[in-house]
C-alpha cells in the first residue's frame, strides 16, 4: 500500500521532522515492498515448492504474507532468541519456522545459501528487483515532500537505504541519504571509518533486525557510493522516539521503526526538513506497555 507521510510531533525549533508510516504495511513493515517485488518478479510456477528467507522477522513476516497471497508455502529461518511476538506472527500466517544458532543463522544469511532446502531462497536485501521495491518508498516521499533535505534511514542489511537511495539519484534528486545506528550496533559507520565492511560492536539491547556484525560484503560497494552519511542514537533516545510516537502521533514504532526518528529529533544534524522511516511496528505488546510506563527494558 501506500504509506501516508505526516508530521512528527516533538521536532527541535527551526525544523521539520516527518514520518514515512511504513509500520502500516499489512504485514507491519516496508519489508512488503521488496519481498512482494522478489516474488512478483518471478514466473509463479518456479514458486511452487514453496519459498524461504533467513529474517530475524520482518521479512520472513511479509514473506510469508506473500505466500498467503499467492497460494503457495513459507519457511522463515530465524536465529535463537527471536522476539516471541514475531513468532507468533509467523505462526498466525501458517509458516514453517526454523531456529538456527546465531552464528549458523548468520552464515547462512552472509552466503544467501542453505543446502537443507529445496524451496525459492527469496532475498530482501541483495535481489535488484528487491531494491526497485525499496525504491517505491523513495517516490512517494518526494511526491508528498519534494523539498526534503534528507531522508533518515534504519540500515539492517542496507537494502532499504540503498534502494532508496538508488532511486533518488534515478529520478534526479540531491535529497541525502542517511544511515542511523545506534550507538552500541553500528555496522556501517564501521565500514566508512574502516573503508570497507569489518567486524563492530554488536549490543542492539531491545531492537532487532539492525545492528548486525558487519555490513555484508555485497552491499558495501553500494552502499558506499549511495549513502551520504550516517547518524548514531542511544538506545534510551529509541525508547523515548517510541514514547513519544505512541503518545504524541498515536504511532506505534518497532525499535529499528524508531531509530531515524531518534535520529531526526536529536538535533544533531544540519538538515531543517528530515523525513524519517518509520520502518516497522511489530513491536510486542508488552514491551511498548513497559515503554510506556517509563520502566527499565
Amino acid at each position: 500500500m501506500r504509506t501516508p507521510t505526516v508530521r512528527c510531533a516533538g521536532a527541535p525549533a527551526g525544523r521539520t521532522v516527518h514520518l514515512k508510516l511504513e509500520n502500516l504495511q499489512p504485514a507491519g513493515s516496508f519489508k512488503l515492498r521488496p519481498i512482494a517485488n522478489a516474488m512478483l518478479s518471478r514466473p509463479r510456477d518456479t514458486l511452487n515448492a514453496g519459498v524461504h528467507t533467513f529474517s530475524s522477522g520482518n521479512s520472513s513476516i511479509a514473506m510469508a504474507w506473500m505466500a498467503k497471497r499467492i497460494g503457495t508455502t513459507a519457511t522463515a529461518v530465524v536465529p535463537e532468541g527471536s522476539p516471541q511476538s514475531k513468532l507468533d506472527l509467523l505462526r498466525a500466517l501458517d509458516a514453517r519456522i526454523v531456529s538456527q544458532p546465531f552464528a549458523e543463522w548468520w552464515s547462512a544469511v552472509t552466503s544467501g545459501r542453505c543446502s537443507q532446502f529445496e524451496s525459492v531462497y527469496i532475498d530482501a536485501v541483495r535481489d535488484p528487483a528487491a531494491f526497485a521495491g525499496n525504491g517505491t518508498i523513495a517516490r512517494e516521499i518526494l511526491e508528498d515532500l519534494p523539498d526534503v533535505d534528507a531522508i533518515f534511514v534504519p540500515f539492517g542489511g542496507g537494502g532499504l537505504a540503498c534502494g532508496i537511495a538508488n532511486a533518488l539519484r534515478a529520478m534526479g534528486s540531491t535529497t541525502k541519504v542517511i544511515v542511523c545506528e545506534l550507538d552500541s550496533a553500528h555496522p556501517f559507520k564501521s565500514a566508512r571509518a574502516a573503508g570497507g565492511p569489518v567486524a563492530s560492536p554488536c549490543d542492539p539491547g531491545f531492537v532487532t533486525g539492525v545492528g548486525f556484525g558487519s555490513v555484508l560484503a555485497e552491499m558495501w560497494p553500494v552502499a558506499s557510493r549511495l549513502i551520504d552519511d550516517t547518524l548514531t542514537v542511544s538506545l534510551s533516545e529509541v525508547v523515548n522516539a517510541i514514547k513519544l510516537l505512541a503518545e504524541s502521533n498515536k504511532v506505534i514504532a518497532e525499535g529499528a521503526g524508531a531509530i531515524p526518528v531518534a535520529a531526526a529529533l536529536a538535533n544533531r544534524h544540519p538538515f531543517r526538513s528530515v523525513c524519517a522511516v518509520v520502518s516497522g511496528g511489530n513491536l510486542a505488546p508488552e514491551l511498548l506497555a513497559k515503554i510506556l510506563r517509563g520502566e527499565d527494558i
